[in-house]
């Protein structure tokens, strides 16, 4: 029998008198949970659906707060909420917009010490995430789980998404053994992306989300669906189980992710350098030591379009990461050079492949990127 309220009946009259969903139907719906990880721009349109649609219980994990730059795209979020918690942010959007539904807030980043019991209180997990850590992290404990996961990924005007160890369908490692190296995928903050795609995304993530828990119609497990916005194509490719793969069992950390981690904390600011070899230096300790005579080559390793929002004071030149091996004959050989980017990620990967290419003097990481220029030197610099 349908415990569903008056109200409820009421909510989810257009689901009622759908063949495929019915009473029994958004019942299920109401007896099941869902866990969202990232409360972000694919977060955002299926947490909203999700909510709508009258999922009973749904989880939200996400230890980042809202920023004004998060408002081009992530929709659950208002600029009333900037600075809040963006798990908090979320769940009270989704409670106002149906406060039938329980909302657990999770303000933690999912990791590899809470992953497993965190996720165990779920019936299907909605990847919203950003990095490729945690989306192995999510694989592999839904892997280990028993759970069905709904994939979602954007870049610039691109998005893919894919249901994943569903009905014992492939998991993400059947499609991607192994992550590509941390310098090869920036972030959106580092691309870009088209605002209104991870709309596209992640409402087809909360479809399928839909789909699995209420059993009807063709899932896209076996299946990649690549959405071209440019162009407005749609493509799927089949995705297929890798028979040498081992089962996963226990969750690791990625080492080469992990070893972009510690070389980035084990590379302590120093204001006397310069001296031969690699470091970092923070932008207060570098315009000390410009002051003091200091006169190092300053290279942007960014993107153009990056470049067009703001350029820090006396850069020499800009070198897209895409592009430094080719043009790394470019940079003198007779200075010492410091690097920066956005956050400092990049710039430090840059760091390594100029000192690898034989270069003798100090070749240093500006600790922070733009951000810690705006930061520790002046806040009229934009932070994107």
């Amino acid at each position: 029998m349908s415990d569903l309220t008056a109200d409820e009946r009421g909510r989810y009259a257009r689901h009622l008198i759908l063949p495929d969903v019915g009473i029994e139907g958004q019942q299920k719906l109401k007896d099941a949970s869902v866990c969202v990880i990232g409360a972000g721009g694919l977060g955002s349109p299926a947490l909203l659906y999700l909510a709508a649609a009258g999922i009973g219980r749904i989880g939200i994990v996400d230890d980042d707060l809202v920023d004004l730059t998060n408002l081009q795209r992530q929709i659950i979020h208002s600029n009333t909420a900037i600075g809040e918690a963006k798990a908090e942010s979320a769940a009270r959007r989704i409670s106002e917009l149906n406060p039938e539904i329980t909302v657990d807030i999770h303000n933690c980043r999912l990791g590899i010490e809470n992953a497993l019991e965190i996720l165990a209180e779920y019936d299907v997990i909605v990847d919203g995430v950003d990095n490729i850590p945690t989306r192995y992290i999510i694989s592999d404990a839904c892997e280990i789980l028993g759970k069905p996961w709904v994939y979602g990924s954007i870049f610039r005007f691109e998005g893919q998404t894919s249901l994943f160890n569903h009905l014992g369908g492939p998991n993400y490692r059947d499609l991607f053994p192994d992550p590509p190296p941390p310098e090869a995928v920036p972030s959106c903050a580092e691309a870009g992306v088209l605002g209104v795609l991870p709309g596209v995304i992640g409402s087809i993530q909360a479809t399928e989300a839909l789909k699995v828990i209420l059993g009807i119609g063709e899932t896209l497990s076996g299946k990649l669906l690549i959405y071209d916005a440019k162009n407005l194509d749609f493509k799927t490719l089949k995705v297929g189980d890798l028979p040498a793969r081992e089962p996963v069992t226990k969750l690791t950390l990625l080492d080469a992710y992990c070893e972009t981690k510690s070389t980035t904390n084990s590379t302590p600011s120093n204001p006397d350098f310069p001296a031969p070899g690699l470091g970092s230096i923070r932008p207060d300790e570098f315009v000390e030591k410009l002051d003091e005579g200091w006169q190092p080559y300053l290279l942007d390793v960014r993107g153009a379009n990056e470049a067009e929002i703001v350029t820090l004071p006396g850069t020499d030149a800009r070198i897209g990461m895409m592009s430094l091996l080719t043009k790394i004959h470019e940079l003198p050989k007779d200075r010492d050079i410091v690097v920066y980017c956005r956050t400092g990620v990049r710039s430090l990967t840059a760091t390594h492949a100029i000192k690898n290419a034989g270069f003798p003097h100090a070749i240093l990481n500006l600790s922070g990127g733009v951000h810690a220029w705006s930061d520790l030197l002046d806040s009229t610099i934009p932070k994107y």
